[in-house]
């Protein structure tokens, strides 16, 4: 950020340099202060555009085949709709108490539902539970 401030800068300096060059050139004589302010206004609106463009400019992210729910397997270990969206949170990062949070229940709930995760996942930490949600196809 520094750096294109710097630059930024360093290139309005330069125009008022040669434009003060010019000023006592032969073109002040025949065209106005005003064509030459317009000109400098024309070219920073035409940087501002390209450095907003640039620093805007969504990343395309590719991503690899869609996500298709194993619902055998999360019938197989027998995991509630609920215990499933607690799991889903969990793997977006969320603590228990910002889970309880999203999904309107205690913090003792998502508690129990966490610790019957581990139970049926047959882990010991939650980033075991995201790691064997994503091998088994639970969550993306």
């Amino acid at each position: 950020m520094k750096r294109t401030v710097i630059l930024y800068g360093l290139t309005l300096a330069t125009l008022v340099f040669v434009l003060k060059y010019l000023e006592y050139r032969l073109f002040v004589r025949d065209l106005s202060i005003e064509f030459y302010v317009g000109l400098v206004a024309l070219f920073f609106t035409g940087l501002g555009v390209w450095a907003g463009l640039k620093l805007t400019r969504k990343q395309i992210v590719l991503v690899g085949p869609e996500f298709t729910l194993n619902d055998t397997e999360l019938k197989r270990l027998g995991i509630s709709k609920r215990e499933h969206e607690v799991l889903e949170w969990m793997a977006t990062g969320l603590s228990n108490q910002e889970i309880a949070d999203k999904l309107f229940v205690s913090l003792n709930t998502v508690k129990t539902h966490t610790a019957n995760l581990f139970i049926k996942l047959d882990v010991t930490r939650r980033t075991q539970a995201i790691r064997k949600g994503k091998e088994l196809r639970l969550i993306p």
